[in-house]
């Protein structure tokens, strides 16, 4: 049996898109592959534990810089697991510059490399040009290139120089959490009922700058009171958020919310609000969760990112100008006034999200890509 060693930043129980992927790989292979993990962990104690049978090497970390860890442990970790364990195949988790010194550095010259490239260091523009050279050596070495959408491979300067090394595996959403519980059924019914007669949006994610709920809020402000706008999660911004919200009361913040929760706000929304603006949103699961419930969405257009290949504008939903608070407002309104639009976009939409981004076609084609 060929082995394989998962490179992640971070692994469950952290929740996180990269690091959920990273056990979406894991699982999708376990059939085929012996496989271990390495990746970092929290604290500064250097641990191995176990998830699913498949041994986690976690590397103690000292300090984040521009939120990569740092770690004293890791390169002596690497060595000695690359060493014992003898990998046929490599995944790493990109973007991890940190880490992907020392992975070039000690990769031995027999063992395949697979780069999974989840975005391009965008916020970060000094740190991004320090690593021109280093994704380059990366995308040399790289046997194969993986990328979430079409859209990610043309958009990014890295990857549209490497494209006969691309392959475009879509991320996967998990149908069995999504399936609605009693629980879920009974309170989503109760939100309906709460709110008769209006047209209840959602936003989900953390509050951080690129999700672009700024936008969304200063959108409410030219909405009228047919509508009510439930935005989760907290962040940075949350507090930035709440003051641009003032005494608009169409707004309500959720906060954290489990899965019930969630589930229950999914299936009782009419609209899914995703105005994300930068390329770091790369995909999109919580976007194709919502459109899952058959809901439509409205997105911005994000040049090279991954969202407007999930969301497909006119078919699943409807797309506007990046920032453009007016045209996403009139979005709204659109889907508003027309119940029928909504629930064509919202049947357009499962069936996009069913025909390409479920678990199913996830493990078809990871396994698919690493018959190299």
């Amino acid at each position: 049996m060929k082995k394989i060693l998962h490179i992640s930043k971070y692994y469950y129980p952290f929740r996180g898109g990269t690091e959920q992927i990273a056990q979406d790989c894991v699982n999708a292979l376990v059939e085929q592959y012996e496989q271990k993990v390495i990746c970092f962990n929290d604290d500064k104690e250097d641990k191995i534990d176990f998830v699913d049978d498949v041994g986690i090497n976690r590397c103690g970390i000292f300090a984040k810089v521009s939120s990569q860890p740092i770690s004293i442990s890791y390169k002596k970790i690497l060595k000695k697991v690359i060493r014992e364990f003898c990998p046929d195949i490599i995944i790493f988790h990109y973007p991890n510059p940190f880490v992907a010194h020392y992975l070039l550095k000690y990769i031995p010259e027999k063992v395949k490399l697979v780069t999974y490239w989840h975005l391009d260091i965008v916020k970060q523009k000094i740190l991004g040009k320090l690593f021109i050279s280093q994704n380059n050596r990366l995308i040399d070495r790289s046997n194969i290139l993986i990328a979430t959408s079409p859209n990610y491979v043309e958009g990014s300067p890295y990857l549209s120089k490497a494209r006969d090394k691309c392959r475009v595996i879509p991320n996967c959403i998990n149908e069995e959490r999504l399936c609605l519980s009693e629980e879920s059924e009974k309170l989503s019914e109760e939100i309906r009922d709460k709110y008769k007669e209006k047209i209840i949006c959602l936003a989900v994610g953390r509050h951080t700058e690129y999700k672009g709920f700024k936008y969304l809020i200063q959108a409410s402000k030219l909405l009228d009171d047919r509508f009510e706008i439930f935005i989760t999660g907290q962040g940075e911004e949350t507090d930035n958020l709440k003051r641009e919200a003032g005494n608009d009361s169409k707004i309500h913040f959720l906060g954290m919310i489990d899965d019930t929760e969630l589930k229950a706000y999914l299936k009782a929304m009419d609209i899914f609000c995703f105005p994300s603006i930068t390329k770091n949103e790369a995909f999109g699961v919580a976007l194709a969760e919502a459109m899952y419930y058959e809901k439509p969405a409205v997105t911005f257009t994000i040049p090279g990112s991954g969202v407007n290949y999930v969301n497909i504008d006119g078919v699943t939903g409807i797309e506007v100008p990046n920032r453009d608070v007016k045209a996403y407002a009139e979005a709204l309104m659109k889907l508003e006034s027309d119940e029928k639009l909504r629930e064509k976009m919202g049947k357009e939409g499962n069936k996009r999200v069913v025909e390409n981004f479920m678990n199913v076609q996830f493990k078809g084609n990871i396994r698919g890509c690493l018959s190299i």
